[in-house]
């Protein structure tokens, strides 16, 4: 699903051209794969509800997904509490409609109520003042999403649009990853579910190439199951490696008051804890993966 237009590039989401999967990989569902290898939704709602709230000594209650494809973060928002509103924007129809069937689907009418799934460009985002009069609470753009914006001005104008459909104390919330890892051509493999267990398959991270000189770089998800079948090229991403320092002074640029970034604490064996907190200074490890905020 590329897009021709410069300022509608983002991350290239495409299933295998190669020959026909087989075995387990012929029925496996790769938005369902993505979910349970990629996503966790109560991680990500617990992060951005307890930070707003320590921030801002109020709880968020409108929050918007950009690039929010199977928006199941949207759902998990509104599942949270009866006051809870969320929006989605993203272009591609193919994970929207998943979404709607998989994830809309097992909430409550009156949970489904309050979402509300747009087919929006981002860098252009719809004024929607009767879901959110004041502005959003906090808007959210994370599994490095916004890295298909490779020019600095398109990151800039994504940014300033961002801040504009924020309230008067809104947050942006976005994560980002770093370390040697990241320019490094490589692949993880990571085991899903139990051993053994119907549905235990293997995820598959490759960083297919990288180009120091224009910062630009390519990734794989391939799946991988216990009868040894894949899906090849699940999903695919152009993207640019943008560092944490040229991300803070786009945001800067944008007219953000502040930006903080979030670092992962150490669990002791080389690996993160899940607990972030603000931190001016990281360590220098292999792979990383944080957030940064950005106050209105």
């Amino acid at each position: 699903m590329p897009r021709t237009k410069a300022n509608e590039r983002r991350r290239i989401e495409k299933p295998a051209t190669s020959a026909a999967p087989k075995g387990r990989a012929r029925a496996a569902d790769r938005y369902d794969l993505y979910q349970r290898a990629v996503q966790s939704f109560e991680a990500e709602v617990d992060f951005v509800s307890k930070t707003f709230r320590s921030l801002r000594k109020r709880p968020a209650r409108i929050i918007r997904e950009d690039f929010c494809g199977t928006f199941g973060v949207c759902c998990e928002w509104v599942r949270r509490n009866p006051a809870n509103i969320a929006a989605g924007l993203d272009i591609d129809p193919e994970p929207v409609t998943w979404g709607r069937a998989h994830n809309l689907a097992r909430l409550s009418p009156a949970q489904q109520d309050r979402v509300h799934i747009l087919r929006a460009n981002v860098l252009r985002p719809p004024r929607l003042p009767k879901l959110a009069p004041r502005g959003f609470d906090a808007v959210l753009a994370m599994n490095f999403s916004y890295w298909c914006f490779k020019e600095r001005a398109v990151l800039l104008d994504y940014f300033t649009a961002v801040r504009k459909s924020l309230a008067k104390d809104g947050v942006f919330f976005m994560d980002a990853c770093g370390g040697s890892d990241a320019t490094r051509i490589c692949k993880e493999h990571r085991p899903i579910g139990r051993k053994g267990s119907r549905n235990a398959f293997t995820y598959i991270w490759d960083h297919a190439a990288y180009d120091p000189i224009a910062g630009d770089m390519l990734c794989k998800i391939h799946f991988e199951f216990p009868d040894r079948s894949r899906l090849r090229d699940s999903f695919t991403y152009e993207w640019r490696h943008w560092t944490l320092p040229e991300i803070r002074d786009v945001l800067a640029d944008a007219g953000f008051a502040r930006s903080i970034v979030y670092w992962e604490g150490d669990d002791g064996r080389g690996g993160g804890d899940g607990n972030f907190k603000p931190a001016a200074h990281g360590d220098a490890c292999d792979s990383f993966i944080c957030y940064i905020l950005a106050e209105r």
